[in-house]
Protein backbone atom coordinates (compact mmCIF):
# COMPACT_ATOMS: atom_id res chain seq x y z
CA UNK A 1 0.00 0.00 0.00
CA UNK A 2 1.17 3.49 -0.84
CA UNK A 3 -0.73 6.12 1.04
CA UNK A 4 -0.26 9.60 2.43
CA UNK A 5 -2.39 10.90 5.28
CA UNK A 6 -2.23 14.69 5.23
CA UNK A 7 -4.14 17.97 5.42
CA UNK A 8 -4.70 19.65 2.09
CA UNK A 9 -4.80 23.04 3.84
CA UNK A 10 -1.37 22.49 5.42
CA UNK A 11 1.43 24.24 3.54
CA UNK A 12 4.03 22.00 5.16
CA UNK A 13 2.23 18.85 3.97
CA UNK A 14 1.93 20.29 0.46
CA UNK A 15 5.64 21.19 0.38
CA UNK A 16 6.65 17.72 1.55
CA UNK A 17 4.39 15.96 -0.95
CA UNK A 18 5.87 18.09 -3.78
CA UNK A 19 9.36 17.05 -2.71
CA UNK A 20 8.57 13.34 -2.98
CA UNK A 21 9.39 11.58 -6.24
CA UNK A 22 6.70 9.58 -8.04
CA UNK A 23 3.65 10.46 -5.94
CA UNK A 24 1.34 9.43 -8.78
CA UNK A 25 1.37 5.90 -7.33
CA UNK A 26 0.02 7.06 -3.95
CA UNK A 27 -3.47 7.28 -2.52
CA UNK A 28 -4.02 10.55 -0.68
CA UNK A 29 -6.33 10.97 2.29
CA UNK A 30 -7.12 14.43 3.61
CA UNK A 31 -7.77 13.57 7.25
CA UNK A 32 -10.00 16.59 7.80
CA UNK A 33 -12.41 15.72 4.97
CA UNK A 34 -12.04 11.95 5.40
CA UNK A 35 -11.05 11.19 9.02
CA UNK A 36 -8.78 8.28 9.75
CA UNK A 37 -10.68 5.16 10.76
CA UNK A 38 -9.94 2.79 13.62
CA UNK A 39 -8.85 0.16 11.10
CA UNK A 40 -6.52 2.58 9.28
CA UNK A 41 -4.99 3.80 12.53
CA UNK A 42 -4.43 0.24 13.69
CA UNK A 43 -2.78 -0.60 10.35
CA UNK A 44 -0.29 2.25 10.61
CA UNK A 45 0.23 1.47 14.30
CA UNK A 46 1.44 -2.00 13.27
CA UNK A 47 4.25 -0.27 11.36
CA UNK A 48 5.25 2.09 14.18
CA UNK A 49 4.26 -0.10 17.15
CA UNK A 50 3.67 3.14 19.02
CA UNK A 51 0.68 5.51 19.08
CA UNK A 52 2.75 8.27 20.65
CA UNK A 53 4.87 8.48 17.47
CA UNK A 54 1.66 9.07 15.52
CA UNK A 55 0.46 11.75 17.97
CA UNK A 56 1.20 15.43 17.38
CA UNK A 57 2.24 17.25 20.52
CA UNK A 58 2.47 20.43 18.46
CA UNK A 59 -1.31 20.63 17.95
CA UNK A 60 -2.99 23.70 19.46
CA UNK A 61 -5.59 21.47 21.10
CA UNK A 62 -2.83 19.58 22.91
CA UNK A 63 -1.99 22.71 24.88
CA UNK A 64 -5.55 24.08 25.03
CA UNK A 65 -6.87 20.85 26.56
CA UNK A 66 -4.02 20.77 29.09
CA UNK A 67 -2.82 17.42 27.73
CA UNK A 68 0.82 18.47 28.00
CA UNK A 69 0.41 18.40 31.79
CA UNK A 70 -1.04 14.88 31.81
CA UNK A 71 0.65 11.49 31.61
CA UNK A 72 -0.95 10.02 28.48
CA UNK A 73 -1.05 6.30 27.77
CA UNK A 74 -0.98 4.52 24.42
CA UNK A 75 -4.77 4.15 24.56
CA UNK A 76 -5.09 7.91 25.26
CA UNK A 77 -2.96 8.73 22.21
CA UNK A 78 -5.10 6.42 20.05
CA UNK A 79 -8.36 7.86 21.37
CA UNK A 80 -7.31 11.49 20.81
CA UNK A 81 -6.07 10.77 17.27
CA UNK A 82 -9.45 9.22 16.46
CA UNK A 83 -11.38 12.06 18.13
CA UNK A 84 -9.75 14.92 16.23
CA UNK A 85 -7.66 14.99 13.05
CA UNK A 86 -5.29 17.61 14.45
CA UNK A 87 -3.74 15.04 16.78
CA UNK A 88 -2.33 12.93 13.94
CA UNK A 89 1.34 13.78 13.40
CA UNK A 90 1.44 14.50 9.69
CA UNK A 91 2.07 13.76 7.02
CA UNK A 92 2.06 10.00 7.45
CA UNK A 93 3.66 8.40 4.41
CA UNK A 94 3.13 4.66 4.04
CA UNK A 95 5.16 2.83 1.40
CA UNK A 96 4.34 -0.86 1.58
CA UNK A 97 5.81 -1.91 4.96
CA UNK A 98 7.73 1.32 5.57
CA UNK A 99 6.30 4.35 7.34
CA UNK A 100 7.49 7.93 7.68
CA UNK A 101 5.68 10.07 10.26
CA UNK A 102 5.88 13.82 10.65
CA UNK A 103 7.61 16.71 8.98
CA UNK A 104 11.09 16.75 10.43
CA UNK A 105 13.75 17.24 7.75
CA UNK A 106 15.33 13.90 8.70
CA UNK A 107 12.02 12.03 8.24
CA UNK A 108 11.24 13.76 4.95
CA UNK A 109 14.72 13.02 3.60
CA UNK A 110 14.40 9.37 4.67
CA UNK A 111 11.14 9.09 2.70
CA UNK A 112 12.70 10.75 -0.37
CA UNK A 113 15.74 8.45 -0.16
CA UNK A 114 13.54 5.38 0.27
CA UNK A 115 11.50 6.25 -2.83
CA UNK A 116 14.62 7.10 -4.85
CA UNK A 117 16.17 3.71 -4.05
CA UNK A 118 13.20 1.57 -5.00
Amino acid sequence: MRKIYYLKTCDTCKRIIKSLPNTSTFLFQDIKENPITVKQLEEIHKLTENYEVLFSKRAKLYKEMGLKDEKLTESDFKRYILEHYTFLNRPVIVIDNAIFVGNSPKTVQAAIDFLANE
